[in-house]
């Protein structure tokens, strides 16, 4: 289905809306549109909402599987607008959002769906959870200008760390269960990349409900969405493997001649496999089996 804009989806393609957990994915080049969205439909989403302006295409296998709503994703604000438009339109629904040449993984996702993850951690009283975006970049960038490439992706293995997150309401004390995550090639480069946009952290995967509001760092104004676990134990957490920094390092002319490759001693080949992410400490299982 295909929608002129957020406001006419709204209001002729609630069906979408009925079940979830449902996709959002938000295209803003040409790299990995259709992989992106496959990947996701895999992953066991009931509906996925594609946001992309008319230039960009899709490919015949999934454009009928989709609900495709003209939007410019480059916009100001504009994709924490639409997030909170589809709250509002749609409560108590779990939800995740993304970019294109960006993709979920989570525990054992290769034999579970994301309904059964999120059944699971619903039950533990959870109503968000955290992700890591994990930095993947080509291999030979002379090959891949545009640093994207899914036969030779790489990530880095170390360099990840994390810091307390203070409050400004509250005497700038540390935040209960809240941290800023750091690492990949934002921590790498961080000479290019603007200090409020280095973190990696992203509540990506969500249950909406009315009033929440996704603010513009990712985070949201019920504070309780933005812990990375409950008081009592441990919880699941996810990573967005993605090549979304990797490109706009390379298409930024700031940035762009400075690097001829991303690979140093610290890479290694993405293996597509959640076992690896575990392995490496990017993701969490919690108490889910």
């Amino acid at each position: 289905m295909y929608y002129n804009n957020l406001s006419e989806f709204l209001s002729q393609g609630r069906a979408a809306l009925a079940k979830g957990p449902l996709a959002m994915v938000f295209v803003e080049d040409e790299a990995e549109i259709d992989t992106t969205i496959r990947h996701h439909q895999n992953t066991g989403f009931q509906s996925t909402l594609v946001f992309m302006p008319d230039e960009f295409d899709l490919a015949e296998d999934v454009i009928d599987g989709v609900h495709r709503i003209r939007f410019d994703p480059l916009a100001d604000q504009a994709v924490q607008k639409a997030v909170n438009a589809v709250i509002d339109a749609a409560p108590d629904l779990w939800m995740f959002y993304c970019f294109n040449a960006e993709y979920l993984f989570y525990p054992f996702c290769e034999t579970r769906t994301v309904g059964e993850m999120l059944a699971f951690h619903g039950e533990e009283r959870r109503n968000a959870m955290l992700s890591y975006v994990v930095d993947l970049y080509a291999t030979d960038l002379a090959a891949n200008p545009n640093a994207v490439s899914l036969d030779t992706a790489q990530l880095d293995k170390t360099g990840y760390y994390a810091l307390a997150r203070n409050d400004p309401n509250n005497h700038n004390y540390p935040k209960e269960r809240q941290l800023d995550f750091f690492g990949g090639l934002r921590w790498r480069y961080e000479e290019h990349i603007p200090a409020k946009r280095r973190k990696i952290d992203r509540i990506s995967l969500f249950r909406s409900k009315p009033g929440l509001i996704l603010r513009d760092d990712h985070t949201f104004n019920d504070e309780e969405y933005n812990t990375y676990a409950c008081p009592w134990h441990h919880n699941l957490t996810a990573a967005i493997c993605s090549f979304r920094t990797a490109k706009a390092l390379k298409r930024n002319p700031g940035s762009t001649y400075d690097i001829q490759s991303f690979h140093w001693h610290n890479s290694t080949p993405f293996e597509w496999h959640s076992r690896q992410l575990l392995d490496l400490g990017l993701m969490e299982p919690g108490q889910w089996f």
